[in-house]
C-alpha cells in the first residue's frame, strides 16, 4: 500500500481514525460508516523504524497542537492500539454476585497472580455469561508506569478512546476473516512475534505474544527453519494448555493470512502436529469488505480495521484498562462549568429549594397514615414525622447486610498467595469461603485475622493440601454480625 494520503469524495457521515503499532511501524486507516456499507477513506504505513506517534498522526492530518483541539466531533472519532504484549491476561471463576461484588472478588483474586504490588499494576476485567451460577471472568492486566508512559505518547492529538490491539485482531477475525465460530484461536503473525488470540463468543477470552515471528519462521538454513517451526508449534500447544484446552485437535485455529505460502507452509506444520489448524483468508466476496482495499489491504492493516470496526460500533464492552488513566480532554472541558464557584453557588441554592420540594413531594406519595398527618397545619407534626422517617429508613438500612463491606473485610484480612474461588451468604446461614493458600502459616494468618474483625464471629476453618497444585486448599466459615444467625 502506497504511504500517501489518498482521499475520496464522499459525505459527512460518521467516520474513524484508527491507529496501530506492529511492531517498528506505525500503521493508521480512516474508516466511514454510510447506510450500514463501509468505505475506506485512506490507509497509512510509517518507515521502519519510526514509532514518533505524535509525528505520525499529524502526517496523517489530525491536529496535534492542544491549542487548536475545539473539542469531540460527533462525526468522527480517533482510536488507537496499545500493544497487547505489555499486558498479561487471567482467565477465573468466580460466583455470580453483584457487579460490586464482583469488583472486589476480582481484585482479591487478581492481587494474588501479579507480578507486581496492586498500587502497581492497572486492570480491567469483564463477565462472561453465568453457567451453574458461575461466571467466567477475563482480566488484563498491565503495569501502570507503562500505560502512563503510551498515554504521554498519544495525549497531544487527543485519541477518543485506546484500545487493546489484540480485541482488535478477533474483531476484524470475525467481521472480514468469516470468524463465525463461537469458541477459537485466532492467530497474528507479525515480523517478530504472533499475537494468539483465543475468542469465544465472538470476543477476546485471553491473549499471549508469541517471540517468534514470521522472519523467525523464514529463516534461510533448512536445519535452522525446521528448529524454529517446532519451538514455535511447542509454543501453541503450551498456549492451548494454558488457555483450558487440553483436547486441542477440537479446537479450530485460524491463522490470518493474505495468501502467502509462508502461511500455508506453518498451517501445515500445526496440523502435522495434531492441532486444527487452517488458513483465514478475507471473504473479498462479502460485501462488508471494502473493494478499494483488497485482500492485502485488509491483511496489512488488520489491526487497525478491527479498532476501527470496534470504535463505529460504539461497544463499551472492551476491556477498557487505561480508564483511570486517560480521558479526553474534549470531555473534562465539557464537565469545567459545573465547578465554577458562581455556578456552584447558584446550584446550592437551586438544590436548597428542590430539596423542599423533593421532601414534600416524597410526603405527599406516603401511604394514607402518614398523608392524614402531613395534612395537618402544624409544622412540629411536620418536623416530627420527617424525623420518624428518618429513623425508619436508618432502622431498615441497619437491617440489610453490607456485603461489599463484608467483601472488604475479608481481602484486607488476606495477603498474596490467599486466592478465594467462591463466596457463599444467605441469612440464617453462616458464611462460607473457600479457596488456596500459598501454605498452612498463611492460612493461619488469615484465619486470625478474620477473628480480629468486631463484625466476624466464629471462625472455623478445615484444610487439606492440594497435591496437585501443592497449596493448601481450606474452607472457612463465620458469623457476620446477626445476619447469618436464626
Amino acid at each position: 500500500m502506497s504511504s500517501k494520503i489518498t482521499k475520496t469524495n464522499i459525505g459527512t457521515q460518521r467516520s474513524v481514525v484508527a491507529i496501530a503499532q506492529e511492531e517498528s511501524k506505525l500503521k493508521a486507516i480512516e474508516l466511514r460508516e454510510q447506510k450500514g456499507i463501509l468505505k475506506v477513506l485512506w490507509t497509512k504505513s510509517s518507515e521502519d523504524t519510526d514509532t514518533d506517534w505524535r509525528v505520525f498522526a499529524a502526517e496523517c492530518g489530525l491536529s496535534v497542537d492542544p491549542t487548536t483541539h475545539t473539542g469531540a466531533d460527533d462525526n468522527k472519532a480517533i482510536v488507537v492500539g496499545f500493544n497487547s504484549a505489555g499486558v498479561v491476561f487471567y482467565r477465573m471463576s468466580i460466583p455470580a454476585v453483584g457487579e460490586e461484588e464482583t469488583a472486589s472478588i476480582v481484585k482479591l483474586q487478581a492481587e494474588t497472580r501479579l507480578p507486581l504490588p496492586v498500587e502497581q499494576m492497572e486492570l480491567a476485567w469483564r463477565a462472561d455469561q453465568m453457567q451453574n451460577g458461575q461466571v467466567g471472568i477475563i482480566v488484563a492486566a498491565a503495569r501502570k508506569k507503562l500505560l502512563q508512559g503510551f498515554v504521554e505518547n498519544v495525549r497531544s492529538f487527543e485519541p477518543t478512546k485506546i484500545l487493546l490491539d489484540c480485541e482488535g485482531i478477533v474483531k476484524a477475525w470475525k467481521a472480514f476473516f468469516s470468524g463465525d465460530k463461537k469458541h477459537a484461536v485466532v492467530v497474528s503473525i507479525a515480523a517478530r512475534n504472533t499475537q494468539v488470540c483465543l475468542a469465544e463468543d465472538g470476543r477476546l477470552s485471553n491473549a499471549m505474544v508469541l517471540d517468534i515471528g514470521m522472519e523467525d519462521l523464514a529463516a534461510k538454513g533448512e536445519d535452522e527453519q525446521m528448529q524454529t517451526c517446532e519451538r514455535f508449534v511447542q509454543d501453541m500447544r503450551s498456549v492451548l494448555e494454558l488457555f483450558g484446552y487440553a483436547e486441542q485437535a477440537e479446537l479450530p485455529v485460524f491463522v490470518l493470512s493474505d495468501g502467502d505460502a509462508a502461511h500455508v507452509s506453518i498451517v501445515s506444520s500445526l496440523r502435522s502436529a495434531g492441532l486444527n489448524a487452517r488458513v483465514a483468508l478475507p471473504d473479498v466476496k462479502d460485501s462488508r469488505v471494502p473493494k478499494e482495499i483488497g485482500v492485502e489491504g485488509i491483511y496489512e492493516y488488520r489491526v487497525p480495521i478491527g479498532l476501527g470496526l470496534m470504535a463505529l460500533e460504539a461497544s463499551e464492552e472492551e476491556l477498557n484498562i487505561f480508564e483511570h488513566l486517560y480521558s479526553p480532554a474534549s470531555k473534562k472541558e465539557k464537565k469545567h462549568w459545573l465547578y465554577s464557584p458562581k455556578v456552584a453557588c447558584v446550584i446550592a441554592a437551586v438544590m436548597l429549594v428542590l430539596s423542599t420540594v423533593v421532601f414534600c413531594s416524597v410526603d405527599m406519595a406516603s401511604p394514607g397514615a402518614i398523608e392524614k398527618r402531613l395534612s395537618t397545619s402544624g409544622s412540629e407534626a411536620d418536623i416530627n414525622l420527617l424525623m420518624q422517617r428518618q429513623k425508619l429508613i436508618k432502622t431498615v438500612a441497619q437491617q440489610r447486610p453490607d456485603l461489599l463491606n463484608l467483601l472488604g473485610q475479608v481481602n484486607a484480612s488476606g495477603e498474596r498467595g490467599i486466592k478465594l474461588e467462591s463466596f457463599h451468604f444467605k441469612k440464617g446461614q453462616p458464611v462460607t469461603i473457600t479457596g488456596h493458600a500459598s501454605s498452612n502459616d498463611q492460612l493461619y494468618k488469615f484465619e486470625k485475622s478474620l477473628e480480629d474483625r468486631s463484625s466476624i464471629k466464629n471462625v472455623k476453618r478445615t484444610s487439606s493440601p492440594d497435591a496437585k497444585t501443592k497449596k493448601v486448599k481450606f474452607s472457612i466459615t463465620f458469623h457476620y454480625k446477626s445476619f447469618t444467625r436464626r
